[in-house]
């Protein structure tokens, strides 16, 4: 036996040998998503009655691979996937579980089992997993809880959704002002109901209000008798606990934040939030805001049908009443059009030129309001701007479409006429994209759920409305 051999335990050996009877790269791609051949023989092993060997396969993922493991399973095949894990089926897989196939497993769930789950797991991932269930399913989870999970689970239920009370943990280290950073350690190696998962330790007065915040390394590096407050970092970026998710998660990103302090109206500390909740707020944020601009709804491939269809056909609702102002403009030059065809043959460009051209102003615009980058400050110059973008670019494509029109028609005069109404429609998009959003943003409406609509209605009608006229002005046909 070589040296290497000798350095090796047995336990070591086990587990190589394990992991040899199923590779991890048999499991994974090389974007770490779960293989489709995986999936299907872990389905089959089940389906066959083989729950041991399914069992085994499984049980060497990461909790989030089991979750994508059940979202990727048809919705039939999910109960039985959820009957071969047993306890298997972990907190921390629920937690990193898709919203709505978490709903369906729960539901099999008794509220017993549902509140053992729940206590496993941080505040904030308990809160997300009973939040969205029936209120009488939910008080028989909250019932058969612990009353302190009871009641910390509870509390973060009163604070609004989407807020930092519904997103905080209530489990952290805080500290008074006055010990040393030798009773800090202490404290920290002798108290068995601290939570183990911390990066930083606040620093309270006497009101329990937060007064500095000190970074375990910052401790450990510490003399044991030096105070406390010599070591902390006075300034510090506390988040009030009714602020929207959404602001918190621009909070950790401008101040490159790892954690951060929650406080009440009287300023003391109830719980602190931390990066890893952060980067599942801004993911989810971000496509909702894409999502809105589209009226896709959730735009999740395990929402219901019903729920899908019922977002999405509003939206297409609202689309056609809009279209009918735009339908109606044209309806008033259906004279011209029957004096010359090719006017309606070049309508479709116009209008269709327009709304991409509003579609990119919308599109920088709310993210802009999103990302806070667009405020009171700066709106104005946001708006010149955009008008100067929308000239460049309708004189660029007036250029194009004109001399292309007046070629291919043999008719300059046509040409002219595209090109002009390409001018005004592209100023007209580039100026709604931008100031439609500020608009209701001003309003306090999100920008993001009824800006399309109206600057898709805005770029056809006013499309239509330059070309058809200046076709009548230009004299190449009459009303």
């Amino acid at each position: 036996m070589d040296e290497r051999e000798e350095s090796q335990r047995p336990e070591d050996v086990a587990i190589a040998e394990e992991r040899d009877d199923f590779p991890l790269e048999t499991e994974l791609d090389e974007d770490d998503r779960l293989k489709p051949d995986f999936v299907r023989d872990v389905i089959g092993l089940a389906e066959a009655g083989e729950g041991e060997a399914a069992r085994e396969r499984i049980g060497r993922l990461h909790p989030a691979d089991i979750a994508d493991l059940f979202e990727l399973a048809r919705s039939d095949e999910r109960p039985m996937l959820a009957a071969v894990l047993g306890d298997m089926l972990s907190a921390d897989v629920l937690a990193e579980m898709n919203d709505y196939v978490r709903e369906e497993l729960i539901d099999l769930l008794a509220p017993e089992q549902v509140a053992e789950l729940a206590s496993e797991l941080d505040t904030d991932d308990a809160v997300a997993i009973i939040e969205d269930m029936e209120a009488d399913e939910q008080q028989a989870v909250l019932e058969a809880m612990q009353p302190e999970d009871r009641a910390a689970i509870e509390d973060a239920l009163s604070f609004p959704e989407e807020s930092a009370g519904r997103l905080m943990q209530r489990d952290l280290v805080a500290v008074p002002e006055h010990v040393t950073v030798g009773d800090v350690i202490d404290r920290l190696r002798e108290d068995a109901d601290l939570t183990s998962d911390f990066w930083e330790i606040f620093v309270v007065d006497p009101m329990h209000r937060p007064v500095g915040s000190c970074q375990l390394s910052w401790i450990l590096r510490t003399p044991r008798d030096i105070a406390i407050s010599d070591v902390m970092r006075r300034e510090q970026t506390l988040i009030p606990v009714d602020m929207d998710q959404e602001e918190v998660a621009l909070r950790f990103q401008k101040y490159a934040l790892i954690s951060a302090a929650v406080v009440d109206k009287a300023g003391r500390l109830v719980g602190m939030i931390t990066v890893d909740d952060i980067v599942h707020i801004i993911q989810e944020e971000a496509g909702e805001d894409i999502l809105r601009l589209s009226g896709a709804g959730d735009g999740d491939i395990n929402e219901p049908i019903r729920e899908t269809y019922t977002a999405r056909v509003r939206w297409l609702i609202a689309n056609l009443g809009t279209a009918l102002v735009a339908s109606t403009i044209v309806g008033l030059f259906g004279g011209a059009i029957e004096q010359m065809v090719a006017l309606a043959a070049l309508m479709p460009i116009v209008a269709g030129v327009g709304g991409n051209a509003g579609t990119q102003t919308l599109a920088v615009t709310v993210r802009a309001l999103a990302m806070n980058q667009l405020t009171d400050s700066n709106s104005w110059r946001a708006i010149w701007r955009e008008m100067t973008i929308a000239l460049l670019n309708g004189a660029t494509i007036a250029l194009v479409a004109g001399t292309a029109t007046a070629l291919w028609f043999a008719n300059p005069t046509l040409g002219a006429v595209i090109g002009a109404a390409m001018i005004v429609n592209i100023f007209v998009a580039g100026v709604a994209g931008v100031a439609i959003p500020l608009l209701l943003d001003r309003l306090d409406q999100d920008p993001a759920v009824a800006s399309s609509i109206f600057v898709t209605m805005t770029t056809d009608s006013m499309g239509f409305l330059a070309f058809l006229g200046l076709a009548v002005l230009s004299g190449l046909t009459t009303l």
